[in-house]
């Protein structure tokens, strides 16, 4: 008959391997993990409007921060609006996204674009690469086929110019297919914008359209529902 010492030397040793394979074996990662969710995301580059600056974008940034952004992920390009759409602001724009990938170690970028800045953005996935570089590209009231508007400073203005209906941008950017390559496309449009006539003009055939509702041009920026709309088109 076992003793009592034979029966339970095995089973002290079973238990020993037992723990010993537990410790060679490393955890698996939730899917859900904040690690996993920051690896997947790309930077995100906010590109204002005519006659502004990167400090628009204060709320929008916030939001993005309480979705676990970190100021390391989001980026605010500023520029000279004043200056062409093709000629000088892609060029601008194209290296400015070269640096956010050099600095972030992403591949792609992420881009919500306000206004003016929209027809800047375009032009550089369009025409200057951007359909490799560019993952989700966003317009927040862009005057994307020209806004009339426009015509009351095109004397003196080429930005103004650019946004004029049956510019040499707006025929470019209209060409061929408005919404090229690989990259998901948003606008958000308001009925009550102020600037952009006709309101139409922020819609891209290829591009989830939205209605904001009636919304002034600059309350696209600091929307509640344009905010979590932007944050939920981007995560998708």
């Amino acid at each position: 008959m076992p003793t009592v010492r034979t029966r339970i030397v095995p089973l002290i040793s079973a238990v020993l391997l037992a723990l010993a394979a537990a410790l060679l074996i490393p955890p698996t990662a939730s899917a859900a993990s904040p690690e996993r969710a920051a690896a997947a995301r790309n930077p995100v580059i906010f590109v204002h409007g005519y006659n502004a600056d990167p400090g628009v974008w204060g709320g929008l940034r916030d939001d993005f921060k309480a979705d676990g952004y970190t100021d390391a992920e989001l980026f605010s390009w500023g520029y000279d609006s004043s200056n062409s759409v093709n000629e000088v602001l892609a060029g601008e724009f194209d290296s400015y996204v070269d640096e956010v990938l050099a600095q972030s170690g992403a591949t792609k970028v992420d881009v919500v674009a306000h206004s003016f800045g929209s027809l800047v953005t375009r032009w550089y996935v369009k025409f200057r690469g951007g359909t490799s570089t560019v993952d989700d590209w966003v317009s927040l009231g862009g005057p994307n086929h020209g806004t009339y508007i426009s015509w009351a400073c095109v004397i003196w203005d080429q930005a103004c110019r650019d946004m004029s209906p049956g510019s040499y941008v707006q025929d470019e950017l209209a060409d061929g297919d408005e919404t090229p390559g690989s990259v998901d496309y948003a606008t958000w449009w308001s009925n009550c914008d102020e600037v952009i006539n006709p309101d139409s003009s922020v819609l891209l055939s290829g591009a989830t359209n939205n209605a904001a509702g009636c919304l002034d041009h600059n309350e696209l920026l600091g929307d509640d529902g344009v905010s979590q709309g932007v944050r939920a088109f981007l995560a998708s």
